[in-house]
């Protein structure tokens, strides 16, 4: 045989063993690798960040997706999360979906360990899980009046005598409401509260859902949209760069500036967020007081080794293409 026919013939167990090395090297051994963060993860950044130190303003995280996603979800919804705690903004958590109660839970967890002032009632509160079958009763009631639409919270507190809802009433108020699904469960919040009562409507999705989303990011009835591993890695990179940033200058978090995170690499291997940038053709480091906790950079390091991944799919794909079309020439002459 020559070299085409081996490759046509080339046992599958060797190209799967090197697309799982391909997979486990990167997350093993991560790398540094440019996060260029798109303009739907930005505008959801921007429209969290401008809540930031408002008692009167708040964000509702919505969890409807299982366990199945979370290698997708969870990254971006700790990263929102952190966001929040950084930058003192209330936020509540809701899901309608049973499996999704502990990972409201698990995601909350996570995201506090490092925040042991925030209190559950005043910083945040999850009104745990509620029956599908009262989704559109909570859905149009929150228009009116949250404490009375949700009643109660995952700890069974009256939710009107909570401290986090002075200041707090509707979706004037609590005014981003941010959907992470794996289905289209975000448009029921386009079509009511986005469409009655004018709340401004986010989506975390997987990736395969981002192309069913676009439309309703070109006609503005969503803000923006986190896409998979990679959306979650660029908000991870964003809440470093900014929201985390802490100095004498800016002690709770730096404005955001599109041509700084162009520009800057944090690298994954270093204790502290540390920026990487040009200068007059000349590499230069800035170490910050910024602790990177593995548990923040979860998707950056998955997205290394998910695009390793997808180039070597690709190569397969083209080498197999090459050496198939050469058979069949030879077989044809």
């Amino acid at each position: 045989m020559n070299f085409y026919e081996k490759l046509q013939s080339l046992d599958r167990r060797y190209i799967y063993l090197i697309v799982a090395l391909a997979i486990i090297i990167p997350l093993l051994i991560p790398y540094n690798s440019k996060t260029y963060v798109t303009e739907p993860t930005e505008n959801v950044y921007r429209m969290i960040d401008s809540f930031s130190g408002r008692p009167d303003k708040a964000i509702l995280l919505c969890y409807s997706h299982d366990a199945s996603t979370t290698a997708e979800l969870l990254p971006m919804e700790v990263a929102i999360l952190r966001h929040c705690f950084e930058r003192n903004i209330k936020v509540f958590t809701l899901t309608f979906l049973e499996a999704a109660s502990p990972l409201v839970d698990y995601s909350i967890n996570i995201a506090k360990e490092d925040f042991p002032e925030v209190v559950s009632g005043v910083d945040y509160v999850n009104f745990g899980f509620k029956p599908y079958s009262l989704f559109l009763p909570i859905l149009l009631g929150m228009g009116e009046d949250i404490a009375e639409a949700v009643d109660t919270d995952s700890e069974g507190r009256k939710i009107e005598n909570l401290p986090i809802m002075q200041d707090i009433k509707n979706y004037n108020d609590m005014n981003l409401v941010m959907d992470f699904s794996a289905s289209g469960s975000v448009f029921s919040w386009i079509t009511y509260a986005r469409v009655k009562f004018g709340a401004n409507v986010a989506a975390g999705i997987t990736a395969v859902m981002a192309a069913d989303n676009y439309p309703y990011l070109q006609s503005g009835q969503l803000i923006g949209m986190l896409s998979g591993l990679k959306g979650a890695a660029e908000y991870e990179a964003l809440v470093d760069l900014f929201a985390a940033y802490s100095n004498g200058d800016y002690p709770n978090g730096r404005p955001l500036s599109r041509e700084l995170h162009r520009e800057i690499i944090i690298p994954l291997n270093t204790d502290y967020v540390t920026y990487i940038y040009e200068e007059n053709n000349e590499k230069k480091e800035v170490v910050t007081d910024v602790k990177l906790d593995y548990k923040f950079k979860t998707a950056r390091i998955g997205m290394n080794a998910q695009s390793v991944a997808h180039i070597m799919i690709i190569v397969f794909i083209l080498i197999g293409n090459v050496g198939y079309f050469m058979s069949k020439k030879k077989t044809g002459r």
